[in-house]
């Protein structure tokens, strides 16, 4: 736990070892998600599933994760162990990979896409609670950009590789090397020390208990009625509703032209972005706390539109990869700025991990509505169609923060958070 002397608000002495184990275990988790994402529905179309059906099993597993994030996010925050839970959640999602690359029948895909639900559900929280705990509340601007900045890079190389499997050997093989990247995420997380990813609050750690169910729904009435976090939380529904069906939908079309061709440039797609979140990612963190979280929310969130008007009438599979180089922008922009806008808003009240899972509500339900939303519109009308209904949802999304969201950036003489127990 933090020493005695440190002062309130300073970010606590931690050892270079657990920097470095907390690196490596953001990396490889994002090496594991990177298969659940436009690679299932290369591998769906690819095994004759429809653009609805695909929107239907990824609609489900959307609803299973709205209903689990904020009783996940309240589990994490009474866990005694933070690693136990990460340890049990990337186990969960490496099982989840491997079940779905060998029965891609519609019960064991929706089966394997809840239990991914579920522990990317536990897992977010808890990466997100670590670094906060390591870094303390004047730290975690920097940790949060490390920390987007190694996901980016395992996102890339993850992408690089996967393609190049599912290239080279079967769409299959995408999700099979996701599963065996679950050993080394749990070497790595291993290597955290325990001590030094521990909330600090009265009383010994070990005699903790979390807070009980009632505390948990006192906590979560105030968060609703926070402003900030209300407008923050409507904001995302909208961004997540423009942008979680549009590289699936981007990926499903070029599968339908060239199933061989589709995998590299899925991983393409994936990879570039992934490039500009690693390199701008710590900019972000730096410049939340000189220039604040909502100018670069806007910027973020602008350049959603642009991306699917793009999107929409672009054919050429090269451009598209350009066109996916604006996802770099959001990326890093939300992967930075949504937990620490959670940091902001959970300063005096705590529940920051509670905080996380109403988030994490907002983007499940953006999410669920898009895929079958944008499947539905491609099978009934084009993608052209799909794509512009998507644009006109983010540019209300770009609206709204700029016209009704908050600067949630305090003053650095406001006191310091008080950090939630895990």
């Amino acid at each position: 736990m933090t020493h005695s002397n440190t002062p309130a608000g300073a970010p606590p002495i931690r050892s270079r070892a657990t920097r470095r184990a907390l690196d490596w275990f953001v990396f490889f988790v994002a090496d594991i998600q990177t298969g659940f994402g436009p690679f299932v529905a290369v591998y769906l179309t690819s095994e004759k599933w429809t653009q609805t059906d695909i929107g239907l099993v990824l609609t489900v597993a959307g609803l299973i994760t709205l209903m689990l994030q904020v009783p996940c996010g309240a589990l994490v925050d009474s866990v005694r162990s933070l690693r136990a839970a990460a340890a049990v959640a990337v186990s969960a999602i490496g099982a989840a990979a491997f079940a779905l690359a060998v029965w891609p029948v519609f019960p064991v895909v929706l089966a394997s896409r809840i239990m991914h639900a579920a522990g990317s559900c536990v897992l977010g929280p808890a990466i997100a609670s670590m670094s906060l705990n390591f870094a303390g509340s004047a730290g975690i601007s920097t940790r949060l950009g490390r920390n987007a900045s190694f996901a980016s890079i395992g996102t890339g190389l993850a992408a690089a590789g996967m393609a190049a499997c599912g290239y080279y050997l079967s769409s299959q093989a995408v999700f099979l090397v996701a599963a065996a990247l679950v050993g080394p995420a749990l070497i790595a997380l291993g290597r955290i020390r325990a001590a030094e990813v521990t909330p600090q609050h009265s009383g010994a750690a070990a005699a903790h208990r979390g807070p009980s169910w009632r505390e948990t729904r006192q906590g979560l009435a105030t968060l609703l009625r926070d402003r900030a976090l209300m407008v923050f939380a409507f904001c995302i529904v909208l961004f997540q509703l423009a942008n979680a069906a549009m590289l699936p939908l981007a990926a499903s079309m070029v599968t339908l032209r060239s199933a061989s061709a589709a995998t590299v440039m899925v991983g393409a797609a994936v990879v570039v972005p992934q490039l500009i979140v690693a390199v701008l990612s710590p900019i972000v963190g730096t410049k939340a706390q000189s220039w604040g979280r909502r100018p670069l929310l806007i910027i973020g969130f602008a350049a959603l539109p642009v991306r699917a008007l793009l999107f929409a009438v672009i054919v050429n599979p090269n451009l598209l990869v350009v066109a996916q180089m604006l996802d770099g922008i959001s990326a890093c922009v939300l992967g930075v700025l949504v937990p620490l806008t959670m940091a902001d808003v959970t300063r005096r009240t705590g529940h920051f991990n509670l905080a996380q899972g109403a988030i994490g509500c907002a983007v499940g339900i953006g999410a669920s509505i898009s895929t079958t939303l944008a499947g539905k519109l491609s099978d009934l009308y084009g993608s052209y169609a799909a794509f512009v209904a998507m644009g006109v949802v983010a540019a209300a999304a770009v609206i709204v923060v700029a016209l009704f969201m908050p600067e949630t950036r305090t003053a650095p003489g406001d006191a310091p958070r008080e950090q939630t127990p895990a």
